[in-house]
């Protein structure tokens, strides 16, 4: 795709808590163990926030890039945060993130779209860097799943983690940054997985909360067999577009969700898994903040000029997959 400016990627950074939630604690909350967390998730432990909120993560986040970048916070123009564990309903965590970092020249907003989030915010921040309407955008995918997670329901205990990321976008006369996106939802999802109370439709009541319908629902067979085959599909698709094989991606950069999932998208891609970023083992799924923790893990292998497609698939659902062309 040919433009006259595109969105580069120009710095990355990410922050996890320091407790460690291992496979073993679990087990003396909930009847499972190590070996069958492993065996079905490929997860061994997870990052939990004891105290704070998912502004507090993206705020360690961006002070670590801003400084990396040599950059102040009243530089950045717009920020972007993805998440469905804001701190409130409203005001948007954006909006608390660029208060604590005093981004004063920023406006912002949250956007929700479950593991697929932070695709669909870069997707969105690209535009208004490639339109020339800014020239600094912050994109956060950021989660704290544990405010969400029901720690008595093995079926979901175990996948979740809290963690941020962030990326800084800025405009580039190289083609270099987001090449292409491919962003699909499918609304029906939404019966399989879902936080059922604390909207418009189940407000929040002694009964909602009675019943545990404040944290995350989700039927993992059906989910899994989405994922599997529309993240897969999706990676696929945007290479066949812009008629790319294998050979010629040096990098995956999964959601990670479940390690079969991860394994099942590069195979079909024909990518060998020494070119697939996977930390689950260690983070867990941490739903928006997945990705640009990889990326921000990975960044001191990525060469500028490498082709990197980024994937991902959500509660909605939601699924999408981003061609990007690493700038530094």
């Amino acid at each position: 795709m040919n433009k006259s400016i595109y969105a580069a990627i120009t710095a990355v950074s990410g922050y996890v808590p320091d407790y460690v939630l291992t496979n073993e604690e679990l087990s003396t909350m909930v009847d499972t163990n190590d070996e069958w967390i492993v065996t079905r998730t490929g997860i061994k432990e997870r990052r939990i926030l004891k105290s704070g909120a998912t502004s507090d993560m993206c705020v360690e986040a961006a002070k670590t890039l801003l400084e990396k970048r040599g950059i102040k916070a009243e530089e950045i123009d717009c920020i972007i945060c993805a998440t469905v564990t804001p701190d409130m309903m409203f005001p948007s965590t954006a909006n608390v993130i660029a208060d604590k970092i005093g981004a004063v020249n920023a406006w912002g907003f949250d956007l929700s779209a479950a593991c697929s989030g932070f695709l669909f915010a870069l997707s969105t921040g690209s535009k208004f860097v490639e339109t020339g309407s800014y020239k600094k955008v912050l994109v956060f995918g950021a989660d704290k799943m544990s405010a969400i997670t029901d720690y008595s329901d093995r079926s979901t205990c175990i996948i979740f983690g809290d963690g941020a990321g962030v990326v800084l976008l800025e405009p580039s006369t190289e083609p270099v940054g987001i090449l292409d996106s491919v962003l699909k939802s499918d609304g029906s999802g939404r019966h399989v997985l879902k936080m059922k109370a604390g909207g418009s439709q189940v407000p929040a009541s002694i009964e909602s909360v009675t019943n545990k319908e404040h944290f995350l629902y989700q039927e993992g067979k059906t989910v899994f067999k989405f994922a599997v085959k529309n993240m897969a599909d999706v990676a696929v698709e945007i290479m066949e577009r812009n008629h790319l094989e294998g050979k010629d991606i040096s990098w995956l950069i999964p959601h990670q969700a479940n390690r079969r999932i991860i394994e099942a998208t590069a195979e079909r891609m024909g990518l060998s898994m020494d070119k697939v970023t996977i930390n689950i083992q260690k983070y867990g799924n941490t739903t928006s903040g997945t990705i640009p923790l990889c990326l921000w893990e990975w960044e001191k292998q990525f060469k500028k000029g490498d082709l990197l497609i980024l994937t991902a698939f959500g509660g909605g659902f939601t699924w999408g997959s981003i061609l990007l062309k690493w700038a530094y």
